[in-house]
């Protein structure tokens, strides 16, 4: 490219240089366009993204209220249920003595052992003198 360049004035040259110059500030000017749209596009999406995370928020903290107030009512149903069921025992085993008594299973702590037998506990095998 230098080779077709040295048969120009000077004038010439300067004059090239500066239609360069000229050209370049336009590219210039059009990325700097092009990438101020692209930015304001993104901060648009960035917004819309924003106002509907915001109306999501509030329709995930509208169902955990709900869902609050559902497991209240559960709860309250449960517990008035519970309390029906206690009077009718859902399970029940013979003792093996007594045909028609029922014996209650239910969840409790652990006892710790003691040499005593539980109170009410049936006594088993023969008793050696």
């Amino acid at each position: 490219m230098g080779e077709e360049l040295s048969g120009l004035s000077f004038k010439d040259v300067e004059n090239l240089e500066n239609q360069l110059e000229m050209s370049l500030k336009g590219v210039r000017m059009k990325k700097d366009q092009i990438l101020t749209d692209e930015i304001k596009e993104l901060i648009r999406k960035g917004n819309l993204t924003y106002e509907e995370n915001l109306k999501l928020q509030k329709k995930v903290d509208l169902l955990c209220q709900e869902n609050a107030e559902l497991r209240k009512k559960a709860n309250g149903e449960r517990d008035t249920s519970n309390a029906n069921r206690s009077s009718h025992p859902p399970y029940t085993l013979s003792n093996g003595y007594d045909l028609h008594a029922p014996i209650q299973l239910q969840l409790s702590q652990p006892h710790l052992r003691t040499n005593e037998p539980p109170p009410k506990s049936m006594k088993l095998g023969l008793k050696l003198q």
